[in-house]
């Protein structure tokens, strides 16, 4: 069953910091976080953790270590089969907390830091964008399922 692998925040733009939970308010996003806003349709980003692993291990080969958190993305889910993810599906985790993805991938006008160091950002790509839907407390190891 896929899992949080993950959780990750930051009052500023760019890389974020792992936490153990959050709390996500509807229609908000995760508390104390930078890009919760209110009707926004990215209050939550997402990551898939099998790709976001593959990409560690290829920067790693390079020289470059990153940790949870390195391309801005609040939640890291493992065991979601990303080719099956669509704008409108719902993720339900049993904490009651539940997501809609309202966007797939994202332009970046200017290279993040991740791109300045790496070259390469995979939120362009495999980035994940949620709206709230219904609030709650997030763990690491929480349990989610979602609507295909």
């Amino acid at each position: 069953m896929p899992q949080i692998k993950a959780i990750c925040v930051s009052n500023k733009k760019g890389i974020k910091r792992e936490v153990n939970t959050a709390l996500v308010v509807q229609n908000f996003g995760i508390e104390n976080d930078f890009h919760a806003k209110e009707n926004s349709l990215r209050q939550i980003s997402i990551l898939i953790y099998e790709i976001f692993q593959q990409k560690k291990d290829e920067l790693y080969k390079n020289g470059i270590n990153i940790d949870y958190g390195a391309f801005g993305e609040n939640l890291i889910l493992e065991g979601i089969n990303f080719s099956e993810v669509k704008i409108g599906n719902k993720i339900f985790f049993d904490s009651g907390v539940e997501l809609e993805i309202t966007i797939i991938g994202k332009d970046c006008p200017a290279p993040c830091l991740i791109q300045q160091k790496t070259g390469s950002c995979i939120m362009p790509e495999y980035g994940i964008f949620c709206k709230v839907l219904k609030g709650g407390i997030l763990k690491n190891g929480d349990c989610c399922y979602y609507s295909q």
